[in-house]
């Protein structure tokens, strides 16, 4: 699969553009490598999850971070416990809506996307925490 962007500067999109980017991106890569999406952009009051997918039997959280410079670190740096902390709090308020009585397997990913040309150079992370 290419990953190439189009002829627009990455540099030049919006926060809010460039996380989509990076999401679709992450859904085309993940559904590549076997994985299903069921929902993308969970939202509820604690906040959003980016990606829940199955991979087998476990059922998966992945958090997508895209950078275009590393300035400010890389996408794999820019995970924190306290956003590792918040992941979990929203993949239980996900299973609590979603009536589930006995947990599955669960997983958190992460899809690092760094742009810093034109080629995103995208670290799948298993199993982060």
């Amino acid at each position: 699969m290419d990953f190439t962007l189009n002829k627009r500067p990455v540099h030049s999109l919006k926060k809010k553009e460039l996380g989509q980017m990076g999401e679709s991106l992450a859904v085309a890569y993940l559904q590549e490598a076997g994985l299903r999406i069921i929902q993308q952009n969970y939202r509820c009051p604690k906040g959003e999850l980016d990606i829940v997918a199955r991979d087998g039997e476990y059922l998966v959280f992945v958090e997508v971070r895209t950078r275009t410079s590393a300035k400010r670190g890389t996408a794999e740096e820019s995970i924190s416990g306290k956003k590792a902390q918040k992941l979990k709090t929203l993949a239980a308020y996900y299973l609590l809506e979603r009536g589930f009585k006995e947990w599955p397997p669960l997983r958190f990913d992460v899809v690092a996307i760094n742009v810093i040309s034109r080629q995103p150079v995208i670290n799948w992370i298993k199993n982060i925490f």
